[in-house]
């Protein structure tokens, strides 16, 4: 084998051999040269193993060729001459479908996710056996039929989080927006129940997000063995703080997979208990934010994964996190500490900042009006990105969301906010109070809240909110 295959690849001459073998097919007694091309360019994987065997055979006179003008063959062969499943099958039969072809031969484990492409054909054999078989006209196979759309999942509701109005208000603004937001507050105040009705409240995926978005998820194997569907909801990703780098940005030794952030694309990365993460994984971040996108490299591969995030942190405000301030056992320096432990590069790309207080008794005990649900939040979401988009389209501009704006566009003649609208903001920069970064983003959250609110440009008013949610305290 000639390129750079990796041990997996090179593994495969004893499962083609063995799995001939024990299918009852000859394989060739002479020498046998595969070239992976380009050379230079590493291959990984088992993906391959059923293409080399069937190609083996064919170069060896020993299957016809014709019936195989326009199949691509994607799957791992055992060694008892079994089909099984592959990572990333969706993203490769894509691809496929575009170069052209029109058959897919897959492991049966993969084929929900398969019948996914449209304009392929798709067949799922049990073995190498059946596939040749099959070559030969032998044995007819059944396309995989499309599977149906599911309906859509059952999403946790925001009718379920009674109290906190001004955590509820900046969840809507950071769903509209596409801003990251940080939630300070003691245990059981509600932060994870927030985080996890981000999604709900986030305008569904469109076909070709959900094309997108589900492609990563094959990469990591997720739909192996059982029903497949296009991911038409916002994902959303919650990692334990234990979770290296690699497994939060992407990255493995051989086979450079997709990280939680690559998973989260076009939804919600949800980071808890903050501060208890190691600081570089959490810095790891800071670039793809600003992007939008991860890139990999390695010494001889360069991988770049999509990363459009919404990022919610959550941390208590000390580390023994009581549930009233005045019982905090930790001494002044250490409380002071411990939400620096998140460096401050990172924090300031953090748009939105809000302190919740602890959830009152009478909002457990008493019987209360039902709080909104997340449908009725969702419709103003949608009205305002549709107007941000909407107004960045008229202008011929490529962006979607008010987050991905640049600061320097929001500060030019055409879109440059009156002095006595900016005041607020303004004496934030001067007085030091914020970063440029930190202007910037008060005036695209700015945006935001005039699109949630219908105006067509931010007034005063609106500036002043973004600025409190911007620092995280009232300003007087």
């Amino acid at each position: 084998m000639s390129g750079l295959p990796d041990n997996v690849v090179n593994q495969a001459q004893t499962r083609v051999r063995s799995a001939m073998a024990n299918s009852a097919l000859r394989f060739p007694d002479k020498s046998i040269s595969v070239n992976f091309a380009p050379a230079s360019v590493p291959t990984t994987g088992s993906a391959a193993d059923l293409a080399l065997a069937v190609t083996i055979m064919c170069a060896d006179d020993l299957l016809p060729v014709e019936r195989l003008a326009d199949a691509v063959l994607l799957a791992e062969l055992g060694l008892d001459g079994s089909l099984r499943s592959v990572p990333g099958t969706l993203p490769a039969l894509m691809e496929a479908r575009r170069a052209g072809l029109r058959t897919a031969i897959v492991a049966p484990e993969n084929a929900a996710e398969a019948a996914m492409v449209e304009g392929l054909t798709i067949l799922a054999p049990r073995d190498l056996a059946t596939v040749v078989a099959w070559i030969f006209g032998q044995t007819p196979l059944d396309p995989v039929p499309r599977p149906p759309a599911p309906p859509p999942p059952r999403l946790p509701d925001l009718a379920d989080v009674h109290g906190q109005p001004l955590a509820r208000r900046a969840l809507e603004i950071a769903a509209a927006g596409g801003h990251h937001m940080l939630m300070i507050g003691p245990p059981g105040a509600g932060k994870t129940m927030l985080a996890e009705r981000l999604p709900s409240i986030l305008p569904p995926l469109s076909d070709a997000e959900a094309v997108e978005v589900t492609s990563l998820h094959s990469l990591r194997g997720r739909f192996t063995g059982g029903a497949a569907a296009l991911l038409h909801n916002a994902p959303f990703e919650a990692p334990h703080h234990s979770i290296t780098m690699q497994a939060l940005v992407g990255g493995g030794s051989g086979n450079v997979g997709p990280g939680s952030l690559a998973l989260a694309h076009r939804g919600v990365l949800f980071i808890d208990e903050a501060p208890e993460w190691p600081r570089a994984v959490l810095d790891s971040l800071r670039q793809p934010l600003e992007s939008g996108e991860v890139r990999i490299r390695r010494a001889n591969t360069s991988i770049c994964y999509p990363a459009k995030v919404t990022l919610v942190l959550a941390a208590n405000p000390c580390p023994c996190a009581p549930n009233k301030p005045a019982d905090c056992t930790c001494p002044p320096l250490k409380r002071r500490g411990y939400l620096t432990r998140i460096s401050r590069p990172l924090m300031d790309r953090i748009d939105l900042r809000v302190h919740l207080p602890p959830v009152p008794p009478s909002a457990i005990l008493t019987d209360v009006t039902e709080a909104e649900p997340s449908g009725s939040v969702a419709k103003r979401v949608l009205r305002a990105r549709e107007a941000a988009a909407s107004r960045w389209a008229e202008a011929g501009e490529p962006w979607g969301l008010n987050s991905e704006v640049p600061g320097p566009v929001l500060r030019s003649v055409r879109w440059r906010l009156p002095p006595s609208d900016r005041r607020r903001v303004d004496d934030l920069l001067l007085k030091e109070r914020i970063t440029a970064r930190g202007y910037d983003r008060v005036l695209k959250l700015a945006w935001t809240i005039a699109d949630l609110r219908e105006h067509e440009r931010p007034t005063a008013d609106d500036v002043a909110e973004a600025s409190e949610l911007r620092l995280g305290y009232p300003l007087r």
